[in-house]
């Protein structure tokens, strides 16, 4: 799973019909270094924008929304309330 910050919306009124109902959101990733990479990911858990949300890839997205047959790569799975982290 990854952490990041809702900073927009996306719609698309041509899209593959397995992806309607779901809403589209564009998050860019945190911690991931000096690289600034911005996804798409499907919100499965009501997030907002500036929201910082956790993100499942892969497989485990597809499964979150419904199943292998949904074409998604990205899903929001929670919206984060606080992280703790120590230095290293």
């Amino acid at each position: 799973m990854e952490i990041g910050k809702v900073v927009g919306s996306l719609w698309a009124t041509r899209k593959d019909e397995k992806l309607n109902g779901l809403k589209l959101m564009i998050v860019k990733l945190l911690y991931c270094g000096d690289n600034v990479r911005h996804i798409v990911a499907a919100d499965n858990a009501g997030a907002g924008v500036q929201d910082i949300v956790l993100i499942t890839r892969g497989s485990s997205a597809r499964v979150s929304v419904g199943g292998s047959g949904v074409p998604v790569d990205a899903v929001i799975v929670g919206v984060v309330d606080s992280i703790d982290m120590v230095d290293e």
